[in-house]
């Protein structure tokens, strides 16, 4: 017998609302309940009914029935649903794009099975966070959970539509790889929705021309249970497999997907992973080239403030202008619309393009890297050093008991040594004579841990690591003094 699961009360919803996104344990505060609120909640806050409302699912086990239960709340409250069924989240702005139809998708990107949780888009894909009316969301939805959610007198529909096809079709039409050389591809989908979207984007599932890429899948079985490792290409583990399958194949590169498959990692041809720092790099270039060749001037690219130093220098060799951002899906996205960029990059591989309704898309920063690779002759290593002069540490996270004290002591040992910028967190950045090399580092607090994350950049391994291994020694003082 199934035991009974509790009632969901507004405490509990208001732990799985997070800045950018709904996340949450299966069963506890994330419930069918819960999920019939929000999309009551999100229908009146994005002026949904009568109108149309996407809504998309990955292959976690809760994700189907979740969806179900969204679409309940959703025509409840007058809105038309557009059930798009299994899908990638960058299939979802998709539908919100082209249908200009607010969207919900249902994924946990890279967390763990246990986990399951809902992307929010108004319509044309863009972004909503705490500030621009998920707030709002969850304080109507604790309301609805309260005192139920009050029906219209015309409720909406459910229709079921396969959007598949149509993006497969839609991203071709945005990078042309039909006559790159033929280029040898592991794909590691992690089990992921990366599973579906590869063999239609860059095989021949749609029904789309084969191109001139021989792919040797990794994991493409759809399973939320994920039995092989985590769908987080960020964390080095994850990408055991991919590197020894490329090397093992003789392969040209290789590509890692997340869960909801909008990030997107490349390993090279030695297993070697390709910084996103380096990937946007690349595809800024490519982009700028593009934009300017048709006549546009006052190009705008943003990138986050974390991503390499390189990354602005580029931006900025190529003629375009760098916009420097803070951390944050939903906060880029705004910024996307705001300076009408053209692409934007982040450090933890989520890409932004203009022609994608300023949203992310990880299969498209792929097919870029394809592109700008299979055009040219060497290996891929030699072309992602040209872009990667620096040394980067990648992101470092320390479990910190007194989060303001460790910030504290990072300011005082560097005062006088470096200018300081709270843009996000703290940026420090050395002061450095013309012939040594430079270094910087960024120290930002997390919204939802005791955590504090470093990212560490300098003009050569040396530099990097000595001021990595300072700033890790002033954030993990031990209180006790042991």
């Amino acid at each position: 017998m199934t035991p009974a699961v509790p009632p969901v009360d507004r405490a509990l919803l208001n732990s799985i609302v997070k800045a950018y996104d709904v996340r949450g344990i299966v069963g506890e505060a994330l419930t069918e309940q819960s999920v019939e609120a929000l999309a009551a909640a999100f229908v009146d806050e994005v002026g949904a009914g009568g109108g149309q409302v996407v809504v998309g699912h990955d292959m976690r086990d809760s994700s189907p029935a979740f969806a179900e239960a969204f679409a309940r709340g959703a025509t409840i409250r007058g809105a038309d649903v557009v059930a798009i069924g299994l899908c990638s989240t960058d299939e979802s702005y998709f539908a919100s794009g082209t249908l200009q139809a607010p969207a919900a998708m249902f994924t946990a990107s890279h967390n763990p099975a246990a986990y399951n949780g809902i992307k929010f888009s108004r319509a044309g894909a863009q972004g909503i966070s705490l500030d621009t009316g998920l707030a709002a969301i969850r304080d109507r939805a604790g309301d609805y959970l309260e005192q139920g959610i009050e029906a219209v007198p015309e409720p909406g529909t459910v229709r079921q539509v396969d959007v598949l096809a149509d993006y497969a079709a839609y991203l071709r039409g945005l990078v042309d790889l039909s006559g790159i050389r033929p280029l040898k591809i592991v794909v590691d989908a992690g089990n992921g929705m990366g599973g579906l979207t590869v063999p239609a984007v860059l095989g021949t599932a749609a029904g789309l021309p084969e191109l001139p890429l021989e792919i040797v899948p990794l994991y493409f079985e759809l399973d939320g249970t994920f039995p092989n490792h985590e769908a987080n290409p960020l964390e080095p583990a994850n990408l055991v497999d991919l590197q020894r399958a490329v090397v093992e194949h003789g392969a040209d590169l290789g590509l890692a997907f997340d869960g909801d498959a909008d990030r997107c990692f490349v390993v090279d041809e030695r297993g070697g992973a390709v910084t996103p720092s380096a990937v946007a790099a690349i595809v800024a270039v490519r982009e700028i080239a593009r934009v300017t060749a048709l006549g546009e001037t006052d190009v705008n690219v943003i990138h986050n403030l974390i991503t390499s130093r390189f990354v602005p220098e580029t931006i900025e060799a190529a003629g375009a202008i760098p916009v420097r951002t803070r951390v944050g899906h939903s906060l880029i996205k705004d910024q996307m619309k705001e300076t009408g960029a053209v692409f934007g990059g982040e450090h933890s591989a989520h890409y932004y393009f203009r022609d994608f309704w300023g949203a992310d898309n990880g299969m498209l920063a792929a097919m870029h890297v394809l592109a700008e690779f299979g055009a040219q002759h060497g290996v891929l290593s030699e072309l992602a050093a040209r872009f990667t002069p620096y040394a980067l540490s990648g992101e470092i996270n320390s479990t910190v008991d007194d989060v303001p004290a460790a910030y504290t002591r990072v300011v005082e040992a560097f005062t006088g040594r470096a200018d300081f910028d709270e843009l996000d967190g703290l940026t420090v950045t050395g002061f450095t004579p013309e012939s040594e090399p430079f270094w910087w580092f960024s120290v930002r607090p997390s919204n939802t841990e005791p955590l504090l994350r470093l990212n560490v950049e300098g003009g050569d391994e040396a530099t990097m690591a000595a001021i990595r291994d300072e700033v890790l020694a002033l954030i993990r003082v031990d209180p006790r003094g042991a």
